[in-house]
């Protein structure tokens, strides 16, 4: 089994329709995690280093996508290519 992760649950209904029986495809419902705005939160010591925090309202929704990872065979990646897309 493939797992697809993008952001929105309508792109995740549609790509579903194409990709077929092998696929299974979750949508995040937008940014899952953000950087929080504290002393901290990034480390520039470090590599700039970035202590994200995972919303509290996508915690149910992180783990209904842990649960189909540990079922999957891969895991594709495909988040907008924007701010939201890369948290």
């Amino acid at each position: 089994m493939n797992i697809v992760v993008v952001e929105s649950p309508a792109k995740a209904k549609t790509i579903n329709q194409y990709l077929g029986n092998d696929y299974k495809v979750l949508a995040s419902y937008g940014h899952i995690r953000d950087l929080p705005n504290k002393k901290g939160s990034v480390i520039p010591d470090d590599n700039f280093l970035m202590k994200y925090e995972v919303q509290d309202d996508k915690k149910k929704q992180i783990s209904a996508i842990s649960k189909s990872i540990t079922k999957g065979d891969t895991l594709w990646l495909a988040t907008d290519a924007d701010r939201e897309g890369e948290a």
